[in-house]
């Protein structure tokens, strides 16, 4: 007999605010003894000390997460200059100093230079394999870490505010794994200075916003009564940068059961010209997500189905 999953079955999303001092994997732990879900994953690491939107999957969610993690993210964050930190964070040792302290003028004009399609290097503490290896252990490991510039792309740039002589406050969009505080190391160097991220805060991911985010200490209160429950956000909400396609009863029944469904008639074919046939597609029975499809002229085949 297979073993019974523990926990019980939610399915959805959790808008996490996720306080400092804990990783993102300590955050999914203490979620899942809050709401006692059977299965749980996480869209997007924040580093400890980050603070900020923390997408988490509940069971049948978890089966999307790859969709989420793609979608574009926003951050609020603060400089320190005149110090350069071996992990370009508050949490490494410092590595570097400068007198050079960059005024609002040249901060602003120095920005555009960021903001497009830039070649970034990672920082030298962060996830990015070497040889098979992750950096951050070799770094840890005193190894030496050489990392190869990557293509990112930054869509917004902006200065919110000088605090002092010795912070700066910005705001950043970005696509996929652009590293802020690669960002900020990169900015100070620019501007003939050294500097780290000294503060960071993730205000989106996708359609989850940090005016919607639930804090760790509230989910402790809420997550364990059944009448309240965690505060779920849909799957299809979640999945709603992607195109969606309505099905008949007799079509979800089938990808249900993991087979293809063939696309023979016009009308059939009028549905899939209308959501594209080039990438993935959720298919939706009335207004339950059934599965993630992909279509390819003559058939919907099934990649992930969910089982709500």
């Amino acid at each position: 007999m297979a073993r019974r999953a523990r926990g019980r079955p939610i399915h959805g999303w959790l808008n996490l605010d996720k306080p400092s001092g804990i990783s993102s994997a300590q955050a999914v732990a203490a979620v899942r003894r809050a709401t006692d879900a059977a299965k749980l994953g996480h869209a997007g690491t924040l580093d400890p000390f980050a603070t900020g939107v923390l997408p988490i999957a509940l069971d049948e969610a978890t089966k999307t997460v790859p969709y989420v993690v793609e979608a574009a993210k926003a951050y609020r964050f603060t400089v320190r200059w005149g110090e350069a930190r071996t992990t370009d964070d508050p949490e490494g040792e410092v590595a570097e100093v400068s007198d050079e302290r960059p005024d609002a003028q040249a901060i602003a004009a120095a920005l555009p230079a960021f903001v497009g399609e830039i070649d970034q290097v990672p920082p030298a503490f962060s996830a990015v394999k070497v040889a098979g290896k992750r950096a951050y252990a070799m770094a840890r490991a005193g190894e030496a870490v050489e990392l190869a510039p990557r293509r990112v792309r930054i869509d917004t740039f902006e200065l919110v505010e000088v605090a002092d002589a010795d912070h700066a406050v910005f705001t950043v969009a970005c696509g996929k794994g652009a590293y802020v505080r690669s960002l900020a190391r990169d900015l100070a160097r620019e501007l003939g200075t050294v500097g780290h991220l000294s503060r960071l805060r993730r205000t989106a991911v996708g359609r989850f916003h940090i005016e919607d985010a639930i804090s760790l200490e509230k989910l402790q209160q809420v997550g364990h009564i059944a009448a309240a429950g965690p505060p779920l956000i849909p799957i299809s909400t979640a999945l709603d940068d992607i195109p969606a396609l309505a099905l008949r009863d007799d079509e979800a029944d089938r990808l249900r059961q993991g087979q293809a469904v063939p696309v023979l008639r016009p009308a059939d074919r009028a549905r899939i010209e209308a959501v594209g046939d080039d990438g993935v597609v959720l298919a939706i029975a009335g207004d339950l997500p059934v599965a993630l499809v992909r279509v390819d002229g003559i058939q919907i085949r099934p990649l992930r189905v969910l089982n709500l």
